[in-house]
């Protein structure tokens, strides 16, 4: 059986990362079983996760890990698509990866209320007396990396001008198909899926879950993606 490593459920959410939460959904659509450890950050081959142990074979991060499923199963979770549907995905997947994410990052580590009701809990089991140290070390990596990313250079009305765009862009590729590409899943859907549930949490304020909202595509997609494959979270 699969091995998925990960951080685990966080507030409603099946994991508290989407990239996690991403892999799960590539796993389901396989129709592979797989079993969660939430103890493998420090063993992490590229310093994060999610990577997946396929008996005796590690692979990590969310895309090389679909490729790994793809190549091993046979399958292909975007046959029914054409050439030009994969080059949307591609460029959809990337908007949300390496776009957006940097966005949600931005909204959950440095607003204050924010950070304590998310980030601020994942240090819960360091020392109290040096907690304080580690959260500013974390914080100030993450700061210089959405920093260089270039996101973290805009003013707060900058960066959700910029989030409003994407969400908009996602709810208009969206549509009003049950999936991303129609009728049936794509490899899309679970990228897409993972991030459009992240943005609605609703355990923090920020302009991105306010533009979110404002489609009602993207939060009945978000539902019925939920209650399909993550069942036991579809009420959270």
């Amino acid at each position: 059986m699969i091995t998925l490593y990960c951080f685990g459920p966080f507030e409603g959410l099946p994991d508290a990362s989407p990239f996690v939460m991403k892999a799960m959904v590539l796993l389901k659509l396989a129709g592979l079983e797989y079993r969660q450890d939430r103890t493998g950050y420090r063993r992490a081959p590229k310093g994060k996760l999610p990577f997946i142990d396929d008996d005796g074979t590690i692979v990590a991060d969310s895309t090389f890990i679909r490729w790994h499923i793809e190549k091993t199963r046979g399958l292909d979770f975007d046959a029914h698509l054409s050439p030009e549907q994969r080059a949307v995905a591609w460029a959809t997947e990337k908007l949300c990866e390496d776009h957006l994410y940097w966005l949600v990052v931005e909204d959950r580590w440095f607003n204050d209320e924010n950070f304590r009701r998310g980030p601020a809990t994942f240090f819960q089991s360091a020392p109290a007396l040096v907690r304080p140290l580690i959260i500013s070390i974390v914080k100030r990596g993450i700061a210089k990396a959405v920093h260089a990313q270039g996101l973290g250079r805009h003013s707060a009305e900058e960066a959700a001008q910029l989030g409003r765009r994407d969400i908009e862009t996602l709810a208009t590729l969206l549509g009003d198909t049950p999936y991303f590409f129609g009728e049936k899943a794509s490899g899309a859907d679970a990228t897409l899926f993972a991030f459009v549930a992240g943005v609605l949490y609703k355990g923090w304020d920020s302009p991105l879950r306010a533009a979110a909202e404002q489609h009602p595509n993207l939060v009945a997609y978000r539902d019925r993606m939920m209650r399909q494959y993550f069942p036991e979270f579809a009420n959270g």
